[in-house]
């Protein structure tokens, strides 16, 4: 997208709406999920008049514009789960839709490399599971043949996805914004949801109430609210689990002059004992190749770095029970990820089992992006797709995404038809 193209986005994307503004639809949450809802909504039914409500000053500015920019292709997910469905079908339409608008991407392809031996059981059933999710042209190398893709990576066996691909999914979220707008729809930023109650008694409209914004009316609201998800569905009187617990991720940067290590994707084999998947190399569509991310405890959930610590959001996390579960059965995970964190030397030690090349002074500090992590009181990582709205009159007329997983950017388009499909359920909407 060319800068004229997004400053244009900006100023339509930040004119206010009137006091009392009315709509059919309100979404809530301007990030990429948010913003295929409502374009799949508009594009269902365009005589609906839809708002998008942002908190932010700008769309897409947390995990929307902070992760690794990979296009997945549907390998690691268990076979019939959302999940495998969703991103199969999600990175078919990704492309297909980056192709028509002109967006650049890339299909830069992904090795899973298996650095054991002990690794390699595993690595055969990620290609069972994949041809089983449908993911086209898997094939499995050799060390020898490993080298032809990535001669600089070191392992026993590889995984080589050849439909893994990279693209600037900010970028792709200004472009669901541009669909939205012209397609009628408004997006209004700097609008930070506080509440919602119904006018008349419960007949009437759902106001939704903004920090210091008068309050607009919808007849329904979907809310994809990411790391804000449980809070925007508590409001509404929703339970409070899961709850969002945020887990940081931070990522180092291969320096350009050491841009030659990698080709393309260089992926782990996901361990059992881990709860995340664990480092890799990504290559970026500006040329940069990010490493990582580890996963470390944020004390914010919008908590980019370590200084960054908000009390409201620790007060949180410390009385979650299912985290102490979590942090008992995962502790020298933990304690590992947090000495990866603070010293360089041990993420470039961890990047070193793909990559034996790779030296300290080949990296630097780069960016971090925080995870909205469901937890359930047990402690377990909720995997899967949420949905809730509640019993009330109001709950009845509002649909939340309490839990879209990575890979949601991927899933995007394909979670929206998933979204738009149960608020025509819940909402008992007709054709």
């Amino acid at each position: 997208m060319s800068m004229r193209c997004i400053q244009r986005l900006c100023v339509r994307i930040t004119r206010q709406y009137s006091s009392g503004s009315s709509y059919d639809v309100a979404v809530v949450g301007g990030g990429i999920v948010g913003l295929a809802t409502a374009r799949e909504l508009l594009t269902r039914r365009p005589s609906l008049k839809v708002i998008v409500l942002e908190k932010e000053s700008e769309i897409a500015k947390h995990q929307t514009g902070h992760n690794s920019g990979v296009i997945h292709s549907g390998i690691y997910y268990v076979p019939g789960s959302l999940k495998a469905q969703l991103c199969v079908k999600g990175a078919a339409m990704t492309y297909d839709y980056c192709t028509r608008r002109n967006i650049p991407h890339r299909k830069c392809g992904k090795l899973i490399v298996a650095v054991t031996q002990a690794e390699v059981p595993r690595l055969l059933k990620l290609y069972e599971r994949g041809v089983a999710n449908g993911v086209k042209d898997l094939t499995l190398m050799d060390s020898e043949e490993m080298k032809r893709i990535e001669p600089h990576c070191r392992g026993y066996r590889a995984l080589h996805s050849p439909n893994t691909g990279i693209v600037n999914w900010t970028q792709v979220a200004h472009f669901y914004a541009e669909d939205i707008q012209n397609a009628g729809g408004d997006i209004q930023t700097s609008f930070e949801v506080t509440g919602f109650d119904i006018e008349g008694g419960g007949e009437g409209k759902i106001a939704i109430r903004g920090h210091n914004k008068p309050s607009l009316l919808a007849d329904h609201v979907i809310s994809c609210a990411g790391l804000q998800s449980d809070r925007v569905a508590v409001m509404s009187g929703c339970k409070s689990d899961p709850r969002i617990v945020p887990f940081r991720g931070e990522y180092l940067i291969l320096k350009p002059e050491k841009s030659y290590l990698v080709n393309g994707n260089v992926y782990p084999v996901p361990d059992p004992k881990f709860p995340f998947l664990g480092v890799h190399f990504t290559p970026r569509m500006d040329g940069s190749i990010w490493l990582g991310p580890n996963a470390v405890l944020a004390f914010s959930r919008e908590g980019y770095n370590w200084s960054t610590i908000n009390q409201k959001d620790i007060f949180e996390i410390a009385q979650h029970r299912g985290l102490y579960q979590l942090m008992m059965k995962y502790w020298q995970f933990g304690v590992g990820e947090i000495v990866r964190s603070l010293s360089l030397t041990e993420q470039v030690r961890q990047l070193q089992r793909y990559v034996p090349e790779l030296r300290v002074e080949d990296v630097t500090r780069g960016p971090a992006g925080v995870r909205a992590q469901a937890m359930g009181q047990d402690g377990s990582l909720i995997d899967d797709f949420i949905f809730d709205g509640g019993d009330s009159v109001l709950g009845k007329r509002m649909l939340h995404v309490r839990n879209a997983p990575s890979p949601g950017a991927t899933s995007s388009l394909a979670i929206a038809e998933m979204v738009i499909d149960e608020a025509q359920k819940r909402f008992n909407w007709t054709n």
